[in-house]
């Protein structure tokens, strides 16, 4: 007969009488930051309609351009209630892997489970956007004006392209690069030419792309986990990354590809950091590569150099380091003789930055704004999971997740410091978001189907309340 002392365990916990009193206090920690974060979108989305003109998000603008710009601020897109053929699917989905996806991915074999959580992540993306239909929620996501493939045709010399792009960032000049090709480097416009010189051109390939490239960065970040060794704490991610509303955003944005590129990055640093394949120098190259293309696709993923000084740290090694800067500094000198200078092109970035509607947008209410987009892309189990990645024995035992979410935050905090992220950071962040949906794996196992209901619960709301532009 079990007495007061006995201990219960459920899946990998065991929980004993003053654990289960902490746990109940840790609880109460998760509810209130879930709380504070709801209360935090609340008010993002209450402020901009509250019709004082100094709090708006947007400023000195017409109506027809605050509709344009500012109709679902702090998300970027328009109020729009409507259900689509991807609405059942997306409800089965997200059913299926709130009740099933705890206990499978901590059943099944890890090669399974990396392929699983890839394609059941770009399934999840995928039903959402047909909840906005086949040419309008896929098709078309990438082929406005303000878009890559408006360019993609106009590039018939890739050297030349090169050597004058910085020239075409500043607007108002009669061969001004788009809104998006003039902000980002060269490696994003050079990526989707490539994939035409392929013959895989147009909206449809460009998106799938986007799909395939950005929903594979949930198996990159487990895979990250495992390799700095803590298997079951990303088995319990699994699901947290593969039921994002995130996904929104992944279907169809080029910060989903982003970001699946600068994941694998981060996995295979991890990979030989601690030695975890057969060749670990080259997977520290390979890495290395991955993360230098990615500051060539997104001036703001400077930061992920965060990230991977924290899989350093936690590995407690400098040893992938020299082959991680060759890869990074190789690709590097590959865009630089051919003419485009990366610090040249970040300085005119500012300031064609500010020539758009960056200038109307107060860094008063984005500066705190942008986190309540960012709490509608991780889902509301990001922030109930935080009091406990903030906790000391853990980060002091460089626990991964723990370490990892701090680095992510670290980014972003950054990148809202810059303010050159006022607003869209719902896509803007993926690349750091993708990392924080790891903390919800901290939260007790027992509460994980709940959380993950939440979690579904936000996407499909934002998904069928909004249009979102992205």
């Amino acid at each position: 007969m079990l007495g007061a002392s006995a201990t219960f365990a459920e899946g990998d916990d065991v929980i004993g009488p003053e654990q289960r009193a902490a746990e109940r206090r840790f609880a109460y920690r998760d509810l209130t930051a879930a709380g504070i974060a709801l209360l935090l979108v609340a008010a993002a989305f209450v402020v901009p309609r509250l019709g004082n003109e100094t709090m708006t998000a947007i400023v000195h603008r017409s109506a027809e351009s605050v509709r344009d710009f500012a109709d679902a601020a702090p998300l970027f897109g328009f109020r729009d209630v409507h259900v689509g053929w991807g609405t059942p699917v997306a409800i089965v989905l997200a059913v299926a892997v709130a009740m099933w996806g705890p206990g499978l991915a901590s059943r099944l074999s890890w090669r399974h489970l990396t392929l699983g959580a890839w394609l059941v992540s770009a399934s999840w993306a995928m039903s959402l956007a047909m909840v906005d239909g086949w040419q309008r929620g896929f098709v078309r996501r990438l082929t406005s004006e303000d878009e890559y493939l408006h360019e993609v045709p106009r590039i018939t010399d890739i050297p030349a392209t090169l050597d004058g792009f910085t020239e075409r960032i500043l607007d108002n000049r009669l061969d001004s690069w788009t809104t998006h090709v003039s902000g980002h480097p060269p490696g994003a416009l050079l990526t989707f030419v490539w994939l035409d010189r392929i013959g895989l051109g147009g909206g449809t390939w460009a998106s799938a792309l986007c799909v395939v490239v950005g929903a594979s960065a949930a198996a990159a970040v487990i895979v990250t986990i495992r390799a700095l060794g803590d298997e079951s704490m990303a088995r319990r991610a699994a699901p947290f990354l593969v039921l994002a509303p995130t996904a929104i955003w992944v279907a169809v944005s080029a910060d989903a590809l982003f970001a699946g590129v600068v994941a694998w990055g981060i996995a295979l640093l991890a990979l030989s950091a601690r030695r975890a394949v057969r060749f670990p120098a080259t997977a520290g190259v390979g890495g290395g590569v991955l993360l230098g293309f990615g500051i060539y696709l997104s001036y703001g993923l400077v930061l992920m150099a965060l990230p991977a000084l924290a899989v350093l740290v936690i590995a407690r090694t400098a040893r992938p380091l020299a082959g991680a800067l060759v890869g990074a500094l190789a690709v590097a000198a590959v865009f630089t003789a051919y003419g485009f200078w990366w610090f040249d092109g970040y300085v005119l970035v500012q300031e064609r930055y500010y020539e758009g509607i960056a200038s109307d947008r107060p860094f008063r209410y984005w500066a705190w704004a942008n986190f309540a987009s960012l709490v509608c892309a991780v889902g509301v189990a990001v922030p109930a999971a935080l009091p406990r990645v903030f906790t000391w024995p853990r980060l002091k035992e460089l626990s991964p997740v723990n370490v990892l979410v701090v680095a992510a935050l670290f980014a972003v905090v950054i990148a809202d410091l810059s303010a050159l992220s006022k607003a869209e950071t719902e896509r803007i962040w993926l690349p750091f978001a993708v990392w924080l949906l790891a903390a919800p794996a901290l939260l007790p196992r027992r509460s994980h189907r709940f959380w993950l209901a939440l979690q579904a619960l936000g996407a499909l709301a934002v998904n069928h309340l909004f249009f979102t532009n992205w």
